[in-house]
């Protein structure tokens, strides 16, 4: 069954070398393997995500990924300083300190678009 299975994330992006350069110089990521038309990116954590080219890229109106990190503020500000721009959401419960979105016992969160217009989210949270 899928209990015993692996999950990777996929990300679709409308153009695979601005993508590229945007995970590069943004997130400060380099991909582990690639081939035409696609990169995989494995992080320190021991997950990975596939970056794939295709038109329907930015389409999802919702998260489509989170980075669990250790210091959220932290995050805000180095990515802030690299020319992230974060987005605002309005949700029940949630409190907002600049970019920096409380919500209780589920920690801090912000989210953010990649070059594709996909929505990314750093947060506190543990994986479960």
């Amino acid at each position: 069954m899928l209990t015993d299975s692996s999950v990777r994330a996929n990300i679709p992006a409308a153009d695979l070398g601005r993508a590229r350069r945007f995970y590069a110089d943004k997130l400060g990521l380099e991909p582990s393997e690639e081939s035409e038309g696609w990169l995989v990116y494995t992080t320190a954590g021991g997950t990975s995500f596939h970056l794939y080219e295709t038109e329907q890229a930015g389409k999802a109106g919702h998260t489509i990924a989170q980075f669990h990190v250790a210091d959220v503020r932290k995050e805000v500000d180095d990515l802030g300083a690299k020319g992230i721009t974060f987005e605002h959401y309005d949700m029940p419960g949630m409190t907002w300190d600049g970019d920096v979105a409380g919500m209780g016992p589920a920690g801090h969160a912000a989210w953010f678009k990649d070059s594709e217009d996909n929505i990314l989210c750093i947060d506190d949270a543990m994986p479960a």
